[in-house]
């Protein structure tokens, strides 16, 4: 087993690699697992994809990404069911029990259901500001898909993002919202991620870390660093552990002594790191991660 053995590149990190090429360059790094995005298996198909990662040896940590819920006409509704059916059927397809949620933001302003990360607008479709309507249209759709989830053995991985993605990606902004909303539902359908960037900030995080613990709701541990000054597109501020403002040492504590044990997914945005040898930014993490944030996860779980 080696130092790295729950560590997990997402593919979002290096984003300019094709799939082969994050599988490959992944496998060269001694790691055993990769997070990913569903644009990375839409460019190869499905059934490649899967022949790619069970050849690779890779276990898939997770895969970004269903949600976007709030959409209030039927038709909208409609399809961000059918997108999130199939994104549980790619999950399964391609070995992981997790796909990551981000629920969506306010109808008005709320980015398209099949966008990727790293670039693109929102886009408007009709259905108001009214962020409470919008919420509740999550817990709806929520429990309309866990009937699904459960019987393909997916988890529905709720993930709180900062409040500034509150408009156009996430009416859910902290920990304790998604475990309100991850309530109703058995713990094997709808599970919940912390991510560092997302969560760094919250004043409750410690309590609601542990309460995650508790209710056996936590499905992913993701991390990456804050970055000042916030990039003109906020989405890219995500920067290498070590460079920005997070106490991992604090946060991977708590996540270790609420109970998880799993794998730890690198998730970056950042037009910089992108330009830089997908090598090098693998090479970066690992050390990052050996230094900022295993010896605390390993610490408070001895």
């Amino acid at each position: 087993m080696s130092n790295f053995d729950k560590l997990s590149i997402n593919t979002a990190t290096i984003k300019k690699a094709s799939l082969a090429e994050a599988l490959n360059l992944s496998v060269a790094a001694g790691l055993s697992h990769i997070g990913l995005w569903r644009d990375k298996v839409a460019e190869v198909g499905l059934e490649t994809a899967v022949g790619m990662v069970k050849a690779s040896g890779l276990q898939v940590s997770s895969l970004c990404r269903g949600g976007f819920l709030t959409a209030a006409d039927p038709a909208g509704q409609a399809a961000a069911l059918e997108d999130n059916k199939a994104a549980i059927l790619e999950a399964k397809a391609l070995g992981t029990t997790e796909i990551i949620m981000v629920v969506g933001g306010l109808p008005d302003f709320s980015v398209a259901p099949g966008a990727v990360d790293g670039g693109g607008s929102a886009t408007a479709v009709v259905g108001g500001k009214d962020i409470v309507l919008a919420r509740q249209r999550v817990a709806d759709r929520l429990a309309e898909l866990v009937p699904f989830a459960l019987e393909h053995g997916v988890r529905l991985v709720l993930e709180p993002l900062h409040p500034m993605y509150a408009a156009d990606r996430a009416v859910l902004s902290t920990l304790g919202q998604a475990l309100d909303l991850a309530a109703p539902h058995p713990v094997e359908a709808v599970g919940v991620v912390v991510d560092t960037f997302h969560v760094w900030w919250d004043p409750s995080l410690r309590e609601q870390i542990a309460r995650a613990g508790a209710e056996g709701r936590i499905a992913s541990y993701q991390v990456c660093d804050f970055n000042l000054p916030i990039a003109a597109d906020a989405l890219l501020s995500r920067g290498f552990m070590g460079d920005g403002v997070i106490d991992f040492a604090s946060i991977g504590t708590w996540v270790a002594e609420a109970g998880y044990n799993g794998v730890v997914e690198v998730e970056i945005f950042n037009e910089d790191i992108w330009g830089l040898p997908s090598t090098e930014v693998i090479d970066t993490v690992k050390a990052r991660y050996a230094e900022l944030v295993a010896p605390h996860l390993a610490l408070a779980s001895a």
